[in-house]
């Protein structure tokens, strides 16, 4: 028997758009999250990393620490002691861009007439990589009146750790596998925000 308080409208399945920007970029404002199930692109400097393959995948991942006494044979409680936040995605559009976002922006691409290149860096420099900041156009719970609505994440400070490769062959799709790590950015930002769309 189906309990009575399930609401198919909470329920949420559906691909998503990846936005990539650098740490800092502005920010589009909660009320663009738009009625009729469609969100306005952000604009400005992000940029829509284009078609994925398995989903984007955002996770939140509390560790708690128990606290114990002597006298008590169990827990009495605990406390948060340790915050993690990924992003993970594949990848499918093999564009130079992409590639260099997923390297943390560590590479220089240059534009020429009927090409462009991209150097990898090994150097010193390398190992200052560039915060990104990625926003995720997703679904959320349906609204009151049934029409489908959309959900924002933007995690403000992350880090890519990505394994490029580049197979070629005739059975093998490239993708870029990435899982990005979210960082601290200040006592007064949060390091992740979500908005739901409600009319």
């Amino acid at each position: 028997m189906i309990p009575l308080a399930v609401n198919a409208a909470n329920l949420v399945l559906g691909p998503a758009t990846l936005y990539v920007a650098p740490f800092g970029t502005s920010e589009p404002l909660d009320s663009v999250v738009t009625p009729n199930g469609v969100s306005t692109p952000p604009g400005g400097s992000w940029v829509d990393v284009g078609g994925t393959d398995g989903g984007v995948t955002a996770e939140v991942d509390n560790t708690y620490t128990g606290l114990n006494v002597d006298q008590v044979l169990m827990e009495v409680g605990a406390r948060l002691t340790g915050v993690s936040i990924k992003v993970s995605a594949k990848l499918s559009e093999m564009t130079l861009n992409n590639i260099n976002s997923a390297l943390n922006s560590i590479s220089s691409i240059a534009q020429g007439t009927g090409y462009a290149s991209m150097d990898v860096p090994v150097g010193t420099s390398a190992t200052q990589p560039s915060y990104a900041a990625l926003l995720i156009d997703g679904w959320a719970p349906m609204l009151g009146t049934g029409a489908p609505a959309r959900r924002r994440l933007i995690v403000r400070k992350v880090l890519s750790q990505t394994k490029v490769t580049m197979t070629f062959d005739k059975k093998t799709q490239q993708a870029l596998d990435c899982s990005w790590s979210a960082y601290f950015v200040s006592g007064s930002i949060a390091p992740m925000h979500i908005v739901d769309q409600q009319a």
